[in-house]
């Protein structure tokens, strides 16, 4: 795992190899093994390595035999051993062991169709001196970031924001359509970055750059047809089982010591159970995170996978003097960042490294395998309802019933009935925009914004970063449209940002066999009632792990991977919220109007509504002003 920079002056304009450097060691915490950087008249190029595989000769830039290829990398490719065979039967000599070279001839073979080759987790930077070209290149799911500013005919690139602001030529302004996302979904969704100058690279895309031109494409689509309907359950589980077996297997390649994060759910004990019986007598170094609060902690379920397999079983229990590490966790997230469980993540990452180098984490179950029970079945149940209901009921009705029906904020959200109303009114789109709006509805927003940040958001649409996700997915099942669409959106911009972040913040690579992109292809594959049986989520997933789990793992009732965070609103954190809300040095006061930010604090300390989450977004975005804002 690494971090990589770069400039390209299209107009001959000599790179400074002072930005790089400069942009190269503000990521130093990606790389702490070692910098690497290339400099040629108006290309320049930096890397931070994070030594994995073929630790002596794996240094990065890497070039080809005669120089006129450089790369960059950061990620894994776990199936560079196949492509290196490949290679070698065309004629290719290898001088290292590193994955890094085989990108390198893959592209001399297969040109700009070497992404198709390419199975793990990836941002490259790819300079063609030959053809004047410039490729990057992000992996399918976007689990290894890319920012990247295309300007006056230069292109700057980062796996960091912080190392793009290291350029004083890239303005610091805000783009308040990305703001306005933020304070629906907690994130901010790519292409957007939270600067108008800046993008992000999107999942599974290629950007080529030459003088002149600038084109961004896809490579990869995920197909979810349920194509494999009709087959018996036994056969499909048991290829999912060498799927899965397989994935793992090949995430286990590595020089360094390695472990896995335990959750205690199915996905991680899932993982922990393949990767000890793949590595035989060796047993598996685990971490856990848990709570003192019985609701969120899982770490008797953890423990009872760590048991059953002989890990080597590590645990931290997390307090609310978190905050002692949250503008750390600000620091290294980059832009706004709304969700909570960054703080176990940065802590479970933090505890792992202090033995491996390496984690192994059963990211994507839940999306690839419709595992948010309540979010799933509930949006099936309402699309069932809805379309036995006549048009002429839900339109002269419901809609108005809706429309009138006393404000969000004096609903405790747990009963639904407004959302739920919506939902039988609108569309499933529509439902589904509200249920994954988990901070600021647009009733909310309106009440909260400014006029002048409601006259820069009055033309942007927050449904669309869904609706064109919506209309990519045309199949009738609403499950597997829903998955389509957190696959693309709340798993890649959050699950995987958090992961990221967190985790390279202690320099710790962490690796998904469940968003391996073969394993993600056959769960496309699956009917959805295979995925979502009744109120059973992750119905053949279970099924596929009944001989290797115990049932209590297996068929609890799901947890997920959150904080605490309404009691500590109330209890131990409030002081510190209430600063960061309310004291007068607070720039939210330029954005959103105080007042109703005072009426959501009131009804949330008085245990009327649970406003944990707005309110903790708007803290974050708070917090991220003031480091971000500032020169770096």
């Amino acid at each position: 795992m690494c971090g990589i920079c770069g400039i390209f002056n299209t107009d001959k304009k000599p790179v400074e190899q002072s930005d790089i450097v400069r942009m190269n060691r503000i990521m130093s915490h990606r790389g702490p093994d070692g910098e690497g950087i290339y400099v040629k008249g108006h290309i320049g190029l930096g890397h931070r390595r994070l030594s994995i595989i073929d630790l002596e000769s794996g240094t990065q830039p890497m070039a080809n035999t005669d120089g006129s290829v450089q790369l960059v990398f950061n990620g894994e490719i776990y199936n560079f051993l196949e492509i290196k065979k490949e290679l070698e039967g065309k004629g290719y000599r290898f001088r290292t062991r590193s994955d890094t070279e085989s990108i390198i001839y893959a592209y001399e073979e297969w040109g700009e169709a070497f992404a198709e080759k390419l199975r793990g987790m990836f941002a490259i930077a790819l300079w063609d001196e030959k053809q004047e070209k410039l490729i990057l290149l992000r992996d399918r799911v976007g689990k290894k970031p890319l920012y990247y500013s295309y300007r006056n005919s230069h292109l700057f690139f980062a796996s960091e924001l912080k190392s793009l602001l290291t350029i004083p030529e890239i303005p610091k302004e805000t783009d308040f359509h990305a703001l306005d996302a933020y304070l629906s979904f907690g994130y901010v969704p790519s292409p957007m970055s939270i600067f108008k100058d800046v993008r992000k690279l999107p999942p599974a895309h290629m950007a080529v750059c030459t003088p002149g031109r600038f084109r961004i494409h896809p490579y990869w689509e995920l197909d979810m047809n349920g194509s494999a309907a009709g087959r018996s359950e036994e056969s499909l589980a048991e290829e999912l089982r060498e799927i899965f077996d397989e994935c793992v297997k090949l995430r286990l390649i590595s020089d360094v010591p390695l472990g896995a994060f335990l959750s205690g759910g199915v996905d991680s004990g899932a993982v922990v159970a393949a990767m000890a019986l793949l590595m035989g007598d060796e047993a598996v170094k685990t971490a856990s995170i848990g709570f003192s609060e019985k609701k969120f902690n899982e770490l008797t379920y953890a423990r009872m996978v760590a048991e059953q397999y002989g890990t080597e079983h590590t645990e931290f229990l997390v307090q609310p003097d978190a905050l002692e590490v949250l503008e750390k966790i600000v620091w290294h997230l980059d832009e706004p960042f709304a969700d909570a469980s960054a703080i176990p993540t940065y802590y479970v990452s933090q505890m792992a490294r202090k033995k491996v180098t390496v984690a192994v984490s059963g990211d994507g179950g839940d999306e690839n395998f419709a595992g948010y029970i309540n979010r799933y079945y509930m949006t099936k149940k309402e699309a069932e309802i809805r379309d036995r209901l006549p048009v002429f009921l839900r339109e002269n009705l419901l809609a108005p019933l809706a429309r009138f029906y006393p404000k969000i904020d004096r609903l405790p959200r747990p009963l639904r009935l407004k959302n739920f109303l919506h939902s039988l009114a609108g569309s499933f789109e529509e439902s589904y925009f509200r249920a994954m709006s988990f901070y600021f509805l647009p009733e909310m927003k309106t009440r909260l914004y400014r006029p002048g940040l409601a006259a820069e958001t009055k033309d942007f649409d927050t449904f669309e970063v869904l609706g064109k996700h919506f209309r990519q997915n045309r199949n009738p099942d609403t499950v597997t449209r829903a998955q389509y669409a957190d696959i693309k959106t709340y798993m890649t911009e959050d699950i995987l940002v958090k992961v990221d972040r967190m985790s390279m913040a202690h320099s710790l690579e962490v690796r998904s066999p469940i968003l391996d992109h073969k394993l993600m292809e056959f769960a496309g594959r699956l009917p959805s009632d295979l995925k979502l049986k009744g109120r059973q989520s992750k119905y053949i997933f279970k099924k596929m792990n009944e001989k290797r789990l115990p049932a209590d793992i297996l068929y609890r009732k799901k947890q997920g991977f959150s904080i605490p965070l309404a009691a500590w609103m109330r209890g131990e954190l409030k002081d510190f919220a209430a600063d960061a809300l309310f004291s007068s040095d607070s720039c939210l006061s330029d954005y959103f109007h105080t007042g109703y930010i005072k009426t959501l604090w009131e009804k949330h300390q008085r245990g009327l509504q649970d406003y944990a989450a707005p309110l903790w977004g708007l803290m974050m975005f708070g917090l991220w002003q003031k480091q971000f804002m500032k020169k770096i």
